[in-house]
C-alpha cells in the first residue's frame, strides 16, 4: 500500500467492482480510453493488474479517500504495452471517476506512484502515454514533470484505424 495526505493506493479487492463499473461506463471518464463494456471485460482488467501486483509487486492500484474510504479511481504502475515506445519500460496511469475530478487526486496519486517507482524499481525513467486530445491526462503528466519525447508518437496496436484514438503520444519523468 501507497499512503499519501488524503489518498491509499492498494491492490483491487472485491468491494471495488461496483465502483470500477460505475465509472468505465461514464463517457466522459472513457472519452480517451477504449472502453471496457462488459462485467466480464472489467473482470479480465482487474485479475491482469492483480497478476501484476502478485508477480511484480505493482499494478495500476485501487485508489481511494482515507477521509471516507471511498473508491476514487486507479493509478499506478504497470508493465509498458508491446508495440508501444512503452514496451520493456515502466508505464504510469490513472483514471479516476468524474465526481472526484479536479480535487487533486490524480496528482496525488500520481506522484506517490512515481515516487514509489523509482524507490523501489531498478529503472532510470517512467513512461506514460495518451491521445493529443487529452489535455487533463498530458497536462497532469507535465504537472508531475514528465517532459514529452516527440520523436516517440506512434499509432496504437491496439486501437482500430481510422479510430481519432489511434495516435498517442510519449512523455516520460527520469530517475530524480
Amino acid at each position: 500500500m501507497i499512503d499519501t495526505e488524503r489518498l491509499v493506493l492498494r491492490p483491487y479487492e472485491v468491494r471495488d467492482r461496483a465502483a470500477i463499473l460505475s465509472h468505465v461506463a461514464d463517457a466522459a471518464v472513457m472519452q480517451f480510453l477504449n472502453p471496457l463494456p462488459t462485467d466480464a471485460d472489467v473482470d479480465t482488467a482487474i485479475e491482469r493488474q492483480n497478476g501484476y501486483q502478485r508477480d511484480l509487486g505493482y499494478c495500476f492500484w485501487s485508489v481511494e479517500a482515507r477521509a471516507d474510504g471511498a473508491f476514487v479511481g486507479v493509478c499506478g504502475l504497470k508493465p509498458g504495452a508491446l508495440g508501444t515506445p512503452l514496451e520493456g519500460a515502466v508505464e504510469i496511469g490513472w483514471r479516476f471517476g468524474r465526481d472526484h475530478w479536479g480535487r487533486g487526486f490524480a496528482r496525488e496519486a500520481a506522484a506517490a506512484s512515481l515516487a514509489w517507482g523509482f524507490d523501489h524499481l531498478p529503472v532510470d525513467r517512467i513512461g506514460a502515454i495518451t491521445v493529443m486530445a487529452n489535455t487533463r491526462s498530458w497536462g497532469l503528466m507535465e504537472r508531475i514533470g514528465m517532459v514529452r519525447d516527440r520523436d516517440a508518437d506512434f499509432d496504437h496496436p491496439i486501437v482500430p484505424d481510422g479510430s481519432p484514438l489511434k495516435r498517442h503520444i510519449t512523455y516520460w519523468k527520469s530517475r530524480p
